[in-house]
């Protein structure tokens, strides 16, 4: 009797496929471990679970290049490979992995799920489908200089871009009285490349020009609030943002904002601490807020979603031990740890508030409302011809606010290239 109910537990152990069956072999598709160390403590995490568990890890170094990274991927996927159980994907592939990933409804509770931020999980979410957990975020700041606030008699950084306006130029023009000739006003990503797709929709969002293509498939681009923000972004190259901003990337701007050069910046939250370094014109005197929004009623405050997830395939013959890896990765210990150690943003509201974690990055106070306020690019409804739709975005931007093309004939004929690419 003994025996048969010990093996009855064991065939019920078996089938349910329980996480903390022990012996197998889970292999992870995870950052890259040549560049920084991301990587190397994504290993290490893993093989702390594979301890604690009984099972096994084996890492995949990914490529440090995003499309390299995606490129690999997509070898495996049209394979149906099983040899890759979890994989680290961007914010922007949910659309793209949908019919490769296992769906994560499946393992994890409505309730662990409302521990992460819920517009994380709604860009995750392709129709119906939870094809990733939200592993650590990013999305666009707005930083400012606390100092020539003070300076200027500003009590708090501007909360629409007519305020931002006036600041910058009242600002901009002070200092180069002061003899900072090659001080600007706002620097901001202007290059045409996928950074100017993440500031773009910033701008029309944020003055209710809608996400460009909706969620329900509806191509939006090419409405008024639109042109307005593309003329408004025109109207500030030359005048409070450097002529050259329209071939900036991330770098070019937190380059001229950390040497001193610059009152405002939009940038990730990478920059916050790369900016208090030793060495740096500005530390001790950055701020961080959320972007400004437009005026009137429809105008609301916009950040674009960036960072990466955790995926497990469909492909993978243990779904169920390697979405318990995925738990544990995305864990409040884990993220925590992963906050502390290398500073990266978690996705769980609860921990920017944990002291220990606001020890080591005080700025994180600061960016609950970034987060609250996320909105993803439309990534999902564009699916495998996202990249396509981007390049068409970004394009159209950049003709417009370098002057080559009218706002108004630019989202033209971006609605035009939508509608062929998503025919």
């Amino acid at each position: 009797m003994k025996k048969w109910l010990l093996g009855a537990l064991a065939l019920t152990l078996m089938l349910g496929g329980l996480a903390f069956a022990q012996g197998v072999t889970i292999r992870v598709a995870g950052d890259s471990t040549a560049v920084g160390e991301g990587g190397r403590w994504m290993k290490a995490k893993a093989e702390e679970w594979a301890q604690k568990t009984g099972n096994k890890i084996e890492y995949i170094d990914s490529p440090a290049d995003t499309n390299d990274r995606l490129a690999l991927y997509q070898q495996y996927w049209a394979a149906r490979s099983a040899d890759v159980d979890v994989y680290m994907i961007d914010v922007i592939w949910p659309g793209i992995v949908a019919p490769h990933a296992a769906d994560l409804k499946q393992f994890f509770t409505e309730a662990e799920l409302s521990q992460f931020f819920p517009r994380i999980i709604e860009n995750n979410t392709i129709r119906g489908k939870l094809t990733s957990i939200p592993f650590f975020t990013d999305a666009g700041l707005l930083y400012y200089r606390t100092d020539l606030l003070q300076k200027y008699g500003y009590q708090r950084p501007p909360q629409t871009w007519t305020e931002l306006d006036q600041m910058a130029t009242r600002i901009q023009a002070g200092e180069r009285q002061a003899g900072n000739r090659d001080f600007w006003g706002f620097v901001w990503q202007g290059k045409a490349y996928e950074g100017l797709t993440c500031d773009a929709l910033e701008w029309i969002f944020s003055m209710g020009g809608g996400r460009i293509i909706e969620p329900d498939g509806r191509i939006t681009i090419n409405n008024p609030q639109a042109i307005a923000a593309l003329n408004m972004v025109r109207s500030w190259v030359g005048r409070i943002s450097p002529p050259g901003v329209t071939s900036y990337a991330e770098e070019e701007a937190r380059n001229a904002f950390q040497s001193g050069n610059a009152a405002f910046m939009r940038n990730w939250p990478y920059a916050y601490s790369l900016g208090q370094t030793e060495g740096s014109a500005v530390r001790g005197k950055i701020g961080v807020t959320v972007l400004p929004r437009g005026a009137g009623q429809e105008g609301r405050h916009a950040a674009t979603l960036g960072g990466w997830q955790l995926m497990v395939s469909a492909y993978s013959r243990n779904q169920r031990v390697a979405a318990d890896l995925v738990k544990y990765l995305t864990s409040v210990e884990v993220q925590k740890d992963n906050a502390i150690s290398l500073s990266r943003l978690p996705t769980r509201p609860a921990l920017y508030n944990d002291p220990q974690v606001l020890a080591k990055n005080a700025f994180f106070k600061d960016l609950l409302p970034v987060f609250q306020n996320a909105v993803g690019r439309p990534s999902g409804v564009a699916g495998a011809r996202y990249n396509q739709v981007s390049e068409a975005f970004w394009t159209g931007v950049h003709e417009a606010i370098t002057g080559r093309k009218p706002a108004a004939q630019a989202v033209r004929d971006m609605e035009a290239a939508f509608r062929r690419i998503l025919r």
